[in-house]
């Protein structure tokens, strides 16, 4: 009897929250207790997962669109390298990245935006940004800025095209609905020929590849700075790495993601216990708290690889995490 009770009451409780929720529903409120799983996670749990676009594959679509797409028509010719599990425009939760061309003679018209952008030259002689009035001669491995509402506009002259890897914060706009796109009134603006020697958002390949080679070890890891020391911005950060012949990097697991190009030589990373391989040209996504390590080939010569991150956004907020810390330290006041 106590049993068949207390099966009756179980019921009618289980109706009573039926109709519980179904009349919250009508208020205009959800119950956190039927959202608390999702909402407050124990462990991060991106919606990107890891993976490779292949530059061999990419490639001949961009040149095609090249010859299809114009540049008054595209205004900014870009193939958005999307994560298979996000929509544009996430490569990784946090980034944006993209394969931009442009052709002989062809500019791309000035603009400027909130987000801020950073630009890895892929291929290419010619090719030049203007960022607020400084016209910037772009070389193969060179990484250059285009800060946030800075005018700006590309292109390029004599013969070949001029590809480059495109890395933006826009994904952050999902969550902070407070981006600006403002159109210049020409298609040029005003700038003048600088020293990229001598300027403060321009990071000459030669010279990073040179303080590479003279760290220690079979592996190396140089962050983009600052003459002060700071990251390149306060949302995003750059990193370049080196791997000798058959080296592999430390396995690192850590709450900031990051999109990585393959400037030379070939090799594979293990991330999330899956491999994926890569060669010069290609570009692989690493998302947050995904363990990763880099592996390079033990058949070809040195691996140097481009790195955009999200560290100095989580620094700044306080949400930076890597395993092996003292998880005490990240006690704030």
């Amino acid at each position: 009897m106590a049993t068949q009770t207390q099966a009756l009451v179980v019921e009618e409780t289980a109706k009573d929250k039926t109709q519980l929720l179904e009349e919250i529903s009508h208020t205009g409120t959800v119950p956190l207790w039927s959202q608390m799983a999702r909402l407050n996670p124990p462990l991060p749990n991106p919606h990107t997962i890891p993976h490779v676009w292949r530059y061999a594959e990419l490639r001949p679509h961009l040149l095609r669109a090249g010859g299809l797409i114009k540049d008054k028509e595209a205004e900014r010719r870009v193939l958005l390298l999307k994560n298979p599990t996000a929509d544009v425009p996430c490569s990784t939760d946090t980034i944006t990245a993209g394969l931009q061309l442009v052709m002989p003679g062809e500019v791309a018209p000035a603009h400027r935006h909130t987000a801020f952008a950073m630009r890895f030259i892929i291929e290419g002689q010619g090719g030049f940004t203007a960022v607020h009035g400084r016209r910037i001669k772009m070389q193969r491995g060179d990484m250059l800025l285009t800060p946030s509402w800075n005018w700006h506009d590309h292109g390029k002259d004599g013969s070949g095209p001029m590809i480059w890897l495109d890395n933006l914060n826009l994904p952050a706009f999902q969550a902070f609905p407070v981006h600006f796109v403002e159109h210049y009134q020409h298609e040029r603006y005003p700038a003048e020929d600088i020293d990229t020697s001598d300027s403060t958002i321009v990071f000459p390949w030669h010279k990073m590849e040179a303080r590479l080679l003279a760290e220690p070890g079979d592996w190396a890891r140089l962050r983009y700075l600052k003459s002060n020391g700071d990251d390149v911005s306060k949302v995003l950060g750059g990193a370049a790495e080196r791997l000798d012949r058959g080296a592999s990097s430390p396995a690192i697991k850590e709450t900031s993601s990051a999109i990585y190009h393959v400037i030379e030589g070939s090799g594979h990373s293990v991330i999330g216990g899956k491999q994926y391989d890569w060669k010069q040209g290609d570009t692989f996504a690493v998302p947050s708290w995904s363990q990763y390590q880099h592996f390079a080939s033990d058949e070809e010569g040195t691996v140097y690889l481009y790195r955009c991150d999200d560290f100095p956004m989580l620094d700044n907020l306080g949400f930076y995490r890597a395993e092996g810390m003292d998880i005490e330290s990240l006690v704030q006041d």
